[in-house]
């Protein structure tokens, strides 16, 4: 339990990071689809040497494809969403990710919620309204749909990176989940003609390492519970956020923000309990 933990804690530190590190980069000017292909790009250097030992079949083949497809899908949007909106705003929006894994996890791995759990979760999504309900003039829709958009596909791609880690092990997932979105985020960016330019090598380091810390305490943890719970529990990054968005960014509505989602901590909470 205490390993799951220490997990879950460095996933919440290393997402809301990379969050902000996707966020710098669009700022600078460089689009999302670009930051998105030197990221896998870096990741994939990285794991260059683990490449000869990961499991490699059929059935391992079709989650792969399908995994690097939402996976890129959803990561894109996650930059687009952030180059565009407020980081205390998008981050509580990400709540509704258990709910769509959830689904997807008891349609595809049958796993089954408990009550507590459903209650938990149902907690977790009221916090999310509160924070919304924070906003003012300055509400970006285009931001918080293109934000619903990468949960639907993070949330659904976690599925397939549970099945791959249930049919190889947590490495050959993570070396797996990289080439898998490396091939999908160059056919995105490459189908689209545009500067290519990096324009800033600190801060895409930054975000390559926090990306490959995130994701490889992501499938440890997803070895050890059940996809929506890991995901619900992930949640509790939303807190961190906020405090970033506010701090780096001057994102306003702190007070409020940080209420609703301490009503999604305790939603995460009664999960650890349940």
């Amino acid at each position: 339990m205490f390993y799951t933990i220490t997990g879950v804690i460095i996933r919440i530190f290393s997402n809301s990071y990379l969050n902000v590190w996707q966020k710098i980069l669009t700022g600078m000017g460089q689009r999302p689809s670009v930051v998105n292909f030197y990221t896998y790009l870096g990741l994939a250097i990285l794991v260059l040497p683990l490449i000869p030992f990961c499991a490699f079949n059929t059935e391992i083949a079709l989650n792969f494809i399908v995994m690097g497809l939402l996976g890129a899908l959803g990561n894109y949007f996650i930059i687009k969403a952030l180059s565009i909106g407020e980081l205390s705003t998008l981050a509580p929006i990400n709540s509704y990710k258990p709910v769509v894994a959830l689904i997807a996890g008891v349609l595809y791995l049958k796993e089954i919620p408990s009550p507590q759990a459903i209650m938990a979760i149902a907690l977790i999504i009221a916090g999310t309204f509160f924070v919304l309900d924070s906003q003012t003039g300055d509400f970006n829709l285009k931001a918080i749909f293109f934000r619903v958009l990468a949960l639907i596909f993070s949330a659904s791609e976690a599925v397939f990176i549970k099945k791959i880690i249930i049919l190889t092990d947590i490495t050959s997932a993570f070396v797996l989940w990289v080439l898998a979105g490396l091939m999908f985020s160059a056919f995105f960016v490459f189908s689209r003609h545009g500067n290519m330019k990096l324009v800033s090598l600190k801060y895409q380091i930054l975000l390559i390492l926090s990306v490959a810390i995130m994701q490889y305490s992501t499938n440890y943890v997803f070895a050890r519970m059940d996809v929506a719970y890991a995901l619900a529990l992930f949640q509790l990054s939303t807190l961190l956020s906020v405090v970033l968005g506010a701090n780096l960014f001057n994102e306003k509505n702190l007070k409020r923000k940080l209420i609703g989602s301490c009503i999604m901590v305790c939603g995460a909470a009664i999960l650890i309990l349940a």
